[in-house]
């Protein structure tokens, strides 16, 4: 006899957090209990289009947000310069400034 599923709902959350904004960004997700090979490979599956999904709407936003802070810098007069070298260097990455926002991992945790 098979064991019962769970109906318990899990849901797949990212959120950023800045001086000036926290913007919590969530996708559902299926019940993880699963049994079977075929499951288990559909849930991961699942998990993986929710990643992508969240990753582009994250993308998103932190453009808006870039092209928000853009504007409001011109408006008010301050230069539009990027230290080059300090792009390069974190590339991809979250820069260990202490302006940079707050991230945190899959469970919550600052990173």
């Amino acid at each position: 006899m098979a064991a019962p599923s769970s109906s318990r709902s899990t849901t797949l959350t990212a959120t950023y957090t800045s001086p000036t904004i926290t913007q919590t960004f969530t996708h559902p997700l299926p019940s993880s209990s699963t049994t079977s090979l075929a499951q288990k490979t559909a849930y991961l599956s699942n998990l993986r289009q929710s990643m992508t999904k969240l990753q582009d709407e994250i993308n998103a936003f932190l453009t808006k947000k870039m092209e928000e802070d853009k504007a409001l810098a011109a408006k008010a007069g301050v230069s539009d310069q990027v230290d080059e070298k300090k792009e390069e260097d974190f590339y991809g990455e979250e820069d260990p400034s202490p302006t940079s926002p707050t991230c945190y991992d899959i469970q919550g945790h600052v990173a």
